[in-house]
């Protein structure tokens, strides 16, 4: 039966439900009568030995169970037990249903008496295959159960503890017995209890089992959480019927370390390949330390921030890192740093939260210093990480402040925060963000190097190259310079605009063979050359006949000329390193729009006259630059008003993927398509430019055409020049030419009274410009002028006052004496007039022609206010 539950009143009885032990042992019965014959068989008698009642009863039951060879024996017992003797053993028996098969029973015989007193016997029969698997069945629970090392526990319909083995309560306290009538309340937290109990009450209602479920807690008297992972399963009875759930606990907390330590290895190291691929794609500071944010949040940390020197953002040459004065309390701590990076996971409302001293304290941008005794400070200091502990009421729980240390250099600062909540910082963690924050620092000094190598670049690109936009008389001029390395801007290709005398420009386009910082040296060297070569007005086959002498005895061991020449001829370009180069020198006049050309094996240039079709102007190439041997020629080309110039070099029309002749015609075709004016509503005739050089109107019968800018863009974006193969200089001008009321010619007679006549014409034309100001004073100077060519020169005089931007007058004469400019002695009478002119304009010289030379002064127009005159200081510095 089963328990016997107390009530107010007493003891009530129960009937055991199915399934109790006599289920699992099988025990029937049955009677002997007084002779000797059965006289009752029950039902489970009939179960057990598959013999109907009636098939039995009234029978011996030697003669139905007993083997022939036993019979004798058994009549003899039965004879014993009728006479009132109790006996209990072992009887073999058949077994129904199986041929031959005998099985053994325990037979329990007691005697009994009928109504008439006649003496009979009641047998009680278990089948002995039964009692065996019983008995297996408890040992091995009972080596389960209580030899286990894992901890076992066994749930009651009620989920209650009914029973628990010794390692159970070895690990929660206790005996075993202890733990009877528990529930999973009492050695679990809430929240866990609830898991656990929702676990147990869904196997016992549906008998799937669970595996694995992972449980954390804490044994007794202890604060170590602990990790069990607890299998349940539905215990049944002999008849299937479900009496709890068992369950088996096993401590995995070894396993859950050893499991977080594998895993944060992992991440680490697919942080530190993240890091590899996305930290220092750029070479810019800021960008660099972005990227390191981006990696280290949200994988490492929940907040982190950059901190770097000013110095090594202003591209201060001192080292980065260095401290402030010796005496830190007059300096208030660690030197200025500017914050470049931050990023975060926490809302932006919790940050104000943080505690000082944390990522989020300064701005992005925000220049800042740590005070002296500050944590930070002190990682600043001794370049090793310090960790800051998160104040009270602050969300960071901890902060590793990691100084950025590349070449034993500090320069900067990374600090990594983690909200509390979160896992707190590790010595694999610490390490981790030492490398991140060395890799960062490397990639940060790298670019820091790079910047500064980039920036002494462009100032030498840029201090080769002409400034801002070129000016020149009679000229509308644009140009675009694109390096072939975009990585540090430089390049052999170059451009010049020089302003002659006389309103005169030297346009100059130049390649020099090779890339990179050695061809923008060479290109340098040239350049300033053209340009010294260009104040003496030498002819375009002069200066590149100087220039191309200058380049053979560039990267000689010695500087001498005759040097260079001879290590060329003699030891060959093995032992001193050869310059070539290629380049176009023209000379524009806008008083008679003639341009005269010289070539050194450069491209022929391209004009584009009005309404016509793109031309390469027919200029003997000559040499390069550096060869020497050939002498060069001189073109001469007289260019139409609103014409359009193109000087430019190989990288704009060369390409790998198509021949020159091909890239030539496609850039003469981009020139032309810009050139035609643009039809509104019918097809123009020409070209309307805007006189002067001034953006072209559309009131021009309703065409107009674009600004040379605008083809610059057009050529650029329309050729195929695959940019980064070779540099790129490209020159335009458009031509304007000077208006003949801006000209005052005039031929004067080789006698004394043409000094008078050139100051009568020079003030009339001054008049008829409206510069009455600077009537004296080119009065004076024109007088000057004549007169020397009266005294020194030869052959008719011719007065030119051209007038543009400045005020330009040039005196020619057919005499070859140059005049020099030199100090009169105190007792002199003559000999002041060059000193005079040189005083009182603002630039004078003089040059050759074909017949003769020219001596010519240039004044600044005036722009209201009156012309300064010299001051007595300067006028006495002639005597």
């Amino acid at each position: 039966m089963s328990e016997i539950p107390e009530t107010a009143s007493g003891v009530v009885w129960q009937s055991s439900p199915p399934g109790s032990i006599y289920d699992y042992i099988k025990v029937a019965s049955f009677s002997i009568g007084p002779d000797g014959l059965v006289d009752q068989w029950s039902r489970r008698a009939v179960e057990q030995f598959g013999i109907a009642a009636e098939e039995v009863r009234g029978k011996d039951p030697v003669a139905v169970f007993i083997p022939s060879e036993l019979r004798t024996r058994g009549h003899r017992k039965i004879a014993e037990i009728l006479d009132g003797k109790e006996w209990t053993g072992l009887v073999p028996f058949r077994l129904p249903g199986e041929r031959g098969a005998h099985g053994l029973a325990e037979v329990y015989v007691m005697p009994s008496e009928t109504e008439n007193g006649e003496r009979a016997a009641l047998c009680i029969v278990v089948d002995v295959r039964a009692l065996r698997r019983i008995e297996t069945d408890l040992a091995a629970s009972q080596a389960i159960f209580g030899q286990s090392p894992f901890g076992f526990l066994l749930f009651g319909p009620d989920l209650t503890v009914l029973r628990a083995n010794e390692r159970f309560a070895t690990v929660f306290g206790g005996s075993a017995e202890d733990h009877r009538g528990r529930t999973v309340y009492d050695y679990l937290s809430r929240p866990e209890a609830e898991r656990m109990n929702a676990a147990l009450q869904r196997v016992l209602e549906t008998g799937e089992s669970v595996t694995e479920l992972q449980i954390v807690g804490s044994a007794p008297g202890t604060s170590d959480r602990r990790h069990w992972s607890v299998n349940l399963y539905r215990v049944h009875s002999g008849s299937g019927r479900p009496v709890g759930v068992a369950g088996l606990g096993i401590d995995v907390t070894r396993r859950h370390i050893a499991a977080r330590e594998a895993a944060s290895a992992r991440r680490n190291l697919a942080l530190l390949n993240e890091a590899s691929a996305r930290i220092g794609n750029s070479l810019d500071l800021e960008t660099t330390a972005r990227e390191l944010l981006d990696v280290a949040v949200p994988g490492f940390c929940d907040l982190a921030s950059v901190d770097l020197y000013l110095g090594l953002l202003t591209g201060d040459e001192a080292p980065p890192g260095r401290w402030g004065p010796a005496r830190p309390e007059s300096y208030g701590g660690s030197a200025e740093l500017r914050r470049v990076a931050f990023a975060s996971t926490v809302s932006e409302n919790l940050l104000g939260a943080a505690a000082a001293g944390t990522p989020a304290g300064p701005q992005v941008g925000a220049v800042h210093h740590y005070p002296f005794s500050s944590a930070c400070a002190n990682a600043l200091r001794t370049a090793r990480v310090r960790l800051i502990p998160g104040e009270d009421g602050s969300l960071v729980q901890s902060t590793l402040a990691v100084p950025m240390v590349a070449h034993d250099t500090v320069v900067g600062l990374a600090q990594f925060s983690r909200a509390k909540g979160s896992e707190p910082f590790g010595e694999r963690d610490r390490a981790l963000a030492v490398e991140l924050a060395a890799r960062a620092a490397v990639c940060i000094d790298n670019a820091r190097l790079y910047r500064r190598e980039h920036e002494r670049a462009l100032i030498l690109q840029r201090s080769l190259l002409p400034p801002g936009d070129p000016e020149a008389a009679g000229l509308d001029i644009a140009c675009r310079y694109l390096p072939g390395n975009t990585a540090t801007e430089v390049g052999g290709d170059w451009f010049d605009v020089i302003e002659l005398p006389g309103h005169r420009t030297a346009l100059v386009v130049g390649d020099v063979m090779g890339r990179g910082l050695r061809a923008a040296v060479a290109m340098g060297e040239l350049r300033t050359a053209v340009r010294t070569l260009a104040l003496l007005d030498l002819e375009p086959a002069e200066v590149l006949s100087a220039l191309d002498e200058i380049a053979r005895g560039l990267g000689t061991p010695s500087g001498a000329q005759q040097a260079s020449r001879v290590a060329h001829k003699s030891r060959g370009p093995e032992l001193s390193e050869v310059y070539l180069a290629t380049c176009v020198y023209a000379v524009y006049d806008p008083v008679t729009r003639r341009c005269t050309f010289a070539n050194a094996g450069h491209l022929p240039p391209v004009l584009v006259e009005p309404g016509e079709e793109a031309l390469m102007l027919d200029v003997p190439p000559g040499m390069p630059l550096g060869v020497g041997g050939e002498p060069f020629e001189e073109v001469q080309v007289e260019l139409p008003e609103g014409a359009l110039l193109a000087l430019y070099t190989d990288g704009l029309v060369e390409s790998r993927d198509h021949p020159l002749d091909e890239g030539l015609g496609a850039f003469r075709r981009a020139l032309t398509e810009p050139g035609r004016p643009v039809p509104e509503p019918r097809a123009p005739d020409g070209p309307a430019d805007a006189p002067n050089g001034g953006t072209p109107s559309d009131s021009d019968g309703g065409s107009r055409s674009r600004s040379l800018e605008d083809v610059c863009d057009h050529v650029l974006a329309t050729l195929d020049t695959r940019h980064g193969e070779d540099d790129i200089a490209l020159l335009m001008a458009r031509i304007q030419g000077l208006a003949s009321e801006a000209v005052g010619d005039w031929r004067l007679p080789r006698e004394p009274r043409s000094v008078g006549r050139a100051r009568e014409l020079a003030r009339a034309q001054l008049g008829a410009w409206e510069l009455d100001p600077l009537v004296d004073t080119v009065e004076l100077l024109v007088s000057e002028l004549v007169t020397n060519a009266l005294r020194y020169g030869e052959g008719e005089i011719r007065l030119r006052l051209l007038r543009d931007r400045t005020l330009v007058c040039e005196v020619w004469d057919a005499g070859l004496v140059q005049p020099r400019r030199r100090r009169a002695r105190d007792t002199d009478e003559g000999g002041r007039g060059l000193q005079l002119v040189g005083l009182l304009s603002a630039a004078w010289g003089s040059r050759r022609t074909p017949r003769g030379k020219t001596v010519w002064f240039e004044l600044a127009l005036p722009d209201g206010d009156s012309t300064a005159e010299p001051s007595v200081e300067q006028l006495l510095s002639m005597f």
